[in-house]
């Protein structure tokens, strides 16, 4: 006799039907948060200092997306460092202002007050590593290097390049890091004169 219940046998393998559009997982926007997660990371704690677990959390995914996304924590930093050095930050696409924009860009953006060069942080605190070193390297001479030694005319430009991101680097670690007094108290005007000096000798052709 029949209860009036309709009773579901345990065998049916029916699936309930859905009451809405399946979400989909948009790839860009994921491994766009997880290449961001990473830069901030390495930015802060270096190549040595955090792991694929805490760049993931930060990102709201998991480690194993992660390594899907980007194979290896090493890889995942070679990205990072690419995105992180493309931009241009103090040269100038202009040869012929070369030395004098990238000493007035240079002194602006190492001021107290400005904004941290993301960059430089990720360079100085992944540096220890040897691996990291390495990727590193690439990226600078990829990125930096390329742009600069493309400006120079005469020869030798990439090692021309290589001595003025030197002087570059140095100057931004004495006074945007350590903070010199000698530096941070000299008047901008006049940091910017010395080092357009400097900039013009290691740009120019050997002999000039």
């Amino acid at each position: 006799m029949s209860t009036g219940v309709y009773a579901c046998p345990v065998n049916d393998q029916r699936r309930p039907e859905t009451t809405g559009p399946k979400r989909q997982r948009n790839a860009a926007a994921t491994r766009n948060a997880i290449l961001d997660s990473a830069i901030r990371a390495f930015t802060r704690h270096g190549y040595d200092g955090v792991g694929v677990r805490e760049i993931a959390r930060d990102a709201g995914v998991t480690a194993m997306l992660v390594n899907r996304y980007f194979g290896s924590k090493e890889k995942l930093f070679a990205e990072a460092v690419d995105a992180s050095f493309a931009p241009a930050t103090v040269i100038s696409e202009d040869s012929a202002s070369l030395a004098a924009t990238l000493a007035r860009r240079l002194v602006e953006r190492t001021d107290p007050d400005a904004e941290t060069l993301d960059p430089f942080l990720l360079l100085l605190r992944s540096a220890p590593n040897p691996r990291a070193a390495e990727i590193m390297r690439a990226g600078t001479e990829r990125h930096a290097g390329h742009r600069l030694a493309e400006l120079l005319d005469g020869p030798d430009p990439e090692r021309r390049a290589a001595l003025a991101n030197s002087l570059i680097a140095g100057f931004w670690l004495m006074r945007a890091v350590i903070q010199s007094t000698a530096l941070t108290e000299t008047d901008p005007a006049d940091l910017t004169a010395r080092l357009e000096r400097a900039f013009d000798a290691l740009l120019s052709p050997p002999g000039t």
